[in-house]
């Protein structure tokens, strides 16, 4: 579902009119409209943000309703780790280090 549908049911569902919501969040009337009608891809952060806080949801519960993919569920899989090795290596610290060994073993752990 897009990010978009998923803000209109949430108004609809807390039962406000697309002109009651927009003066709760002190945002045009006409910026709310064209968010739900031709998506949130180009509306400001700052807009997104009001409107999700006037739902009672974050930005990141957004995005999980609409791609139903949490982002607890993202771990990193075992290529995200070597390109970062790969861009970042050279800076890491010791420790930083020891870290990414230990991760890599957690991702080895999870494959057996």
């Amino acid at each position: 579902m897009e990010k978009a549908a998923v803000l209109d049911r949430l108004i609809k569902e807390h039962g406000f009119s697309v002109r009651s919501f927009a003066q709760k969040c002190d945002i045009p009337e006409s910026t709310l409209y064209t968010i739900l009608k031709k998506g949130v891809g180009r509306a400001s952060v700052n807009t997104i943000l009001t409107i999700c806080r006037n739902l009672g949801i974050t930005v990141e519960e957004l995005d999980e309703m609409a791609t139903g993919v949490s982002g607890k569920d993202l771990s990193p899989s075992y290529e995200d780790v070597e390109h970062l090795l790969a861009r970042n290596g050279k800076e890491f610290s010791l420790e930083q280090k020891i870290q990414l060994i230990k991760l890599l073993s957690e991702i080895d752990d999870k494959k057996d």
